[in-house]
């Protein structure tokens, strides 16, 4: 599978660049590494590297090389779930919302240095917690295929975002929740082709009409994906220092993610 997506994928400039034929380990067998640690479910870089060596191809790379030789292929692996997009079916129904990426414990938010200057303090309004680090917004199908994703600063708001997550949607029915409320924001969104669906708050006038309880069950599906990101892959929890190791981090379970979701479709 990865050599298919590899030859399809890769561009000749990087897939024949200058002494590529010297490697000890190909992008090919790179790329399922990382898939294999996404699959586990593993958060340490380094107690994966540990485990590779159970593989032929482990033994040849030393950590620093390899976690080098990971980076340099994010652009591809986030290629391959771009184009691996443009397979799915046509449907007009996506569904939008977030959530939080902590880097530590609520009782040191305002002594943590990781990611200083990136990463801030966001409030957590399902847990009802103030937390320290990051929030990722995800773009998911009706059948929990994701189409994309951000990751921004906990304090900032989903609404600022959404534009970015929007790119290249071909879905024109946005399904929200209340943390996307704005009529400002629907007019917007409509100007650019896309009908922006978000439940009433109940002091609202026909909330009780437009709150339908169907809808309201088909937004529940990202959450759903977010259950299974979270308990299948850990993606909330990650000990990577580096932005490009988080984005390695993300791009590599979402990738594996919707491999699964081919594999059951």
């Amino acid at each position: 599978m990865c050599h298919h997506f590899y030859q399809n994928y890769c561009s000749d400039s990087f897939k024949y660049r200058r002494n590529v034929g010297l490697v000890k380990v190909s992008d090919e067998s790179i790329i399922v590494l990382l898939l294999l640690q996404a699959e586990l479910g593993i958060t340490s870089q380094r107690h994966f590297y540990s485990i590779c060596h159970f593989f032929p191809c482990g033994q040849l790379l030393e950590r620093s090389r390899f976690n080098r030789r990971s980076k340099q292929l994010i652009w591809l692996v986030q290629f391959i779930r771009k184009a691996m997009s443009e397979m799915l079916p046509s449907d007009k129904l996506a569904i939008i919302d977030s959530f939080p990426l902590p880097l530590c414990q609520p009782v040191r938010n305002k002594r943590a240095t990781i990611f200083k200057g990136v990463a801030d303090i966001g409030y957590n309004a399902s847990k009802h917690l103030w937390f320290y680090g990051f929030k990722i917004l995800m773009l998911v199908t009706l059948p929990g295929y994701i189409l994309n994703y951000v990751v921004t600063s906990a304090s900032v708001h989903d609404i600022k975002m959404i534009y970015e997550l929007l790119e290249e949607c071909r879905q024109s029915v946005i399904l929200g929740d209340l943390g996307y409320l704005s009529s400002e924001l629907k007019k917007d969104l409509k100007r650019e082709g896309y009908h922006l669906w978000t439940p009433f708050r109940q002091d609202m006038a026909e909330a009780e009409k437009h709150n339908n309880w169907k809808v309201m069950a088909l937004r529940r599906t990202i959450e759903t994906r977010f259950s299974e990101l979270c308990r299948l892959f850990d993606i909330e929890h990650t000990l990577t220092r580096s932005l490009a190791g988080l984005q390695l981090r993300m791009e590599q379970i979402i990738l594996d993610h919707n491999l699964r979701y081919f594999e059951m479709n």
